[in-house]
């Protein structure tokens, strides 16, 4: 019996997943303790959060403008989905009562609050964690929760079976609370290659390009301090002695450095020598230096320059090819999230028989294009089927093969062209016309007698 079996033998009664009661309660050597508050050390294998959550959201997210501008275009549009249901044979696709929980997640929550936050949280901290409880969903911060599996993580077979969240992280001095596997939803878009249960934020590859980025702003504010001028080197005769040349150099800062001094004349004299050191920002080319670091913070995200308004994005040549970048941005990062998200929410809410849970973008206006080619799609479908149905397969049949993509069930009804149609009732053969009468409906009438004289 694994440990995962021991835990669940020990619930009093027998644990069934109930999201709107409070925790199960556990017995232990004759004590009935609450599974929240039982000592994480005993219940099996644990992964650790990544500790360098507040640093990066601090660093990199609210103070790198690259940073928050690639974010803000992810969770924006992330956040305009709505979802819906979808019948796995047939795709057709409803909504019922159940999806209010995730239409209104908690007191003054919607849709677009839930999404939003768990994409922040599983960008910027690896994972996003939402669990069900009293009727309702809570995010948890996921540098506060460690995942809980029955054996060492790394070891084949081994589940997730818990999740310990301890509020405040490990100074707070505060117990775990524990919930069952049933309770939590765990979004993991990017997995850490050194964790099997664990995420990594899209920023970890890029924190050098973060860094540098830095310093080319850092570079152009000192530029700016020290007068919007290159630097200079100044130099005076040997035969000037120290106290002379300690004060001389006192008097020239006072006149010449900082930003009140920009663009006045330098006049100097007693032989000294001025030369221009290091590089203005023409020289530096500093736009396209700063602009690569840009797109590579961009493509890490995800995110095409030109939807972000980044410079290397915004040339004549590159913005004509704005209708493709959207749809790259849509099809090659948004439909994967959604499809991620969907499947990790539908763990944690009722799901109708031979359903799945989905996303119905039809109303979102970034997708316009993608409605205008999905109407051509369909259109297309719509003259398959009726070449098909022509030809004489069975419609049911013709329906499924085209909205399925696989025609090898397609049934024939034997009937050909024209003879789909039943046939006309045979009708008797008609008369035949009299000579000289032009219409055969005409009877003939009698010749006419003479006048009598």
């Amino acid at each position: 019996m694994g440990l995962i079996d021991r835990l669940r033998a020990i619930v009093i009664p027998p644990f069934q997943p109930n999201y709107d009661t409070s925790w199960p309660y556990a017995s232990i050597n004759g004590n009935t303790y609450p599974i929240g508050m039982l000592n994480q050390t005993l219940l099996g294998k644990e992964e650790k959060p990544n500790p360098g959550y507040p640093g990066l959201v601090a660093w990199a997210y609210q103070n790198n403008p690259v940073v928050y501008a690639c974010e803000q275009v992810r969770v924006q549009l992330f956040a305009e989905a709505t979802f819906e249901w979808r019948n796995r044979r047939t795709g057709a696709t409803f909504g019922n009562s159940d999806l209010g929980l995730l239409e209104t997640p908690w007191p003054n929550g919607t849709t677009g609050d839930l999404l939003a936050g768990m994409l922040l949280d599983a960008d910027l901290g690896g994972d996003a964690f939402v669990v069900r409880l009293n009727g309702g969903l809570s995010r948890l911060r996921p540098d506060w929760v460690t995942v809980i599996t029955d054996i060492d993580p790394w070891t084949p077979g081994a589940a997730v079976y818990a999740y310990a969240y301890l509020p405040g992280g490990t100074a707070s001095g505060r117990e775990p609370v524990v919930f069952l596997r049933e309770q939590v939803a765990q979004f993991t878009p990017s997995k850490d290659p050194l964790s099997p249960h664990r995420g990594m934020p899209w920023l970890t590859p890029v924190l050098r390009e973060v860094a540098a980025d830095f310093g080319m702003t850092e570079h152009k504010a000192s530029f700016l301090r020290a007068g919007a001028t290159p630097n200079l080197v100044v130099s005076l005769d040997p035969a000037v002695s120290k106290v002379a040349f300690d004060q001389w150099s006192e008097d020239f800062r006072k006149k010449h450095s900082g930003a009140r001094n920009a663009y006045e004349p330098l006049i100097t004299g007693g032989g000294a020598k001025v030369e221009v050191v290091g590089k203005d920002f023409q020289q530096l080319d500093f736009k396209l230096v700063q602009g690569a670091g840009e797109t590579r913070i961009a493509a890490a995200a995800g995110v095409p320059p030109v939807i972000v308004g980044l410079s290397e994005g915004l040339q004549a040549a590159t913005y004509s090819n704005y209708s493709q970048a959207r749809r790259r941005f849509a099809d090659g990062t948004m439909r994967p999230l959604w499809r991620n998200v969907c499947a990790s929410l539908q763990t944690i809410v009722r799901v109708p028989g031979g359903s799945m849970l989905t996303i119905d973008d039809s109303d979102i206006a970034f997708l316009q294009d993608d409605m205008k080619d999905r109407a051509e799609i369909q259109a297309t479908n719509a003259q398959a089927m009726k070449t098909l149905v022509d030809a004489g397969f069975e419609p049911k049949s013709v329906v499924a093969g085209v909205t399925g993509n696989d025609l090898s069930g397609l049934s024939h009804t034997g009937l050909y062209s024209v003879q789909l149609q039943p046939p006309m009732p045979e009708q008797p053969e008609p008369e035949p016309v009299p000579d000289g009468l032009d219409n055969p409906d005409d009877e003939a009438s009698p010749a006419e007698e003479p006048a009598d004289e």
